[in-house]
């Protein structure tokens, strides 16, 4: 159902998740846009799917404990969409010459430190996504380099309003500083029964077909220079780019449904 608010469009939608729905409205531009201008859109409604998976966490007595100031999970290898990458490189490009200059010099050190580390090439060959031995020990060698995000600043997220989506994603409810040593101490992560961020890579893949649809955060400023505009690709209406999430995000439901049964036979 949509109802028209001047040149905004409010859209409701419901998508069954396990034995409940995840309902929600979302305002979009009713004349064109594309998937890198309603980011901003998904970003609202990533957070509000989580903060109900947390809050009935925290009515169970497995509250999140992760705060402002607990940067740990921002020295792993961040990967985000080519979109979430896109819209990243247009706020940068707003930003006075200065601090530009201060976050390009960030992430030139990053990528020297991790290169130093041994990682870089491996990051490049590597399919940190896949469930092998190799890409685990991966990403515990990036943590383990201590490399932290060139956007993190007193141990705190500097764009945590606009932060990618997999950044929301990580909570854990196991101490905060186990997470700087997950190799040896307990940490308990939060099971999201729908990640907003596999759907955005997930269509990312499909545009570049040979690509897996997203880079490492640290890369972004060498993404930057191929002036590359993915968000293009998903072009319409405001309700009609929305819809294509949307009906992504019930196909991956069901892709997860079908899987559990399979795996129950």
């Amino acid at each position: 159902m949509a109802e028209q608010v001047g040149e905004m469009v409010t859209v409701e939608f419901a998508v069954g998740i396990g034995d409940g729905q995840f309902k929600a409205s979302a305002t979009v531009p009713a004349g064109q846009t594309n998937l890198t201008q309603i980011l901003p859109v998904l970003q609202s409604l990533s957070s509000s799917f989580i903060e109900g998976v947390t809050a009935q966490l925290a009515e169970s007595g497995q509250p999140v404990s992760c705060r402002a100031g607990c940067g740990a999970c921002c020295r792993q290898m961040a990967p985000i969409s080519i979109f979430e990458a896109e819209a990243l490189s247009a706020w940068i490009r707003t930003l006075p010459e200065a601090r530009q200059e201060q976050l390009a010099s960030r992430f030139h050190q990053a990528l020297v430190a991790l290169g130093a580390a041994g990682i870089i090439d491996r990051m490049v060959e590597e399919d940190w996504q896949a469930e092998t031995e190799s890409a685990r020990k991966l990403a515990l060698d990036y943590l383990y380099a201590r490399v932290p995000c060139p956007l993190l600043e007193e141990e705190s997220c500097s764009i945590h309003p606009i932060r990618p989506l997999i950044c929301r994603e990580y909570l854990v409810t196991s101490p905060p500083e186990h997470c700087a040593d997950p190799a040896h101490l307990q940490v308990v992560p939060v099971h999201l029964p729908l990640n907003f961020s596999r759907i955005l890579k997930a269509i990312g893949k499909e545009l570049e077909q040979d690509s897996r649809g997203w880079i490492p955060l640290v890369f972004l400023f060498a993404w930057m220079k191929s002036g590359a505009r993915p968000g293009d690709a998903v072009a319409g209406t405001g309700p009609q780019v929305l819809y294509e999430f949307v009906k992504r995000m019930s196909e991956a439901v069901n892709r997860v449904r079908a899987n559990d049964v399979a795996g129950g036979e």
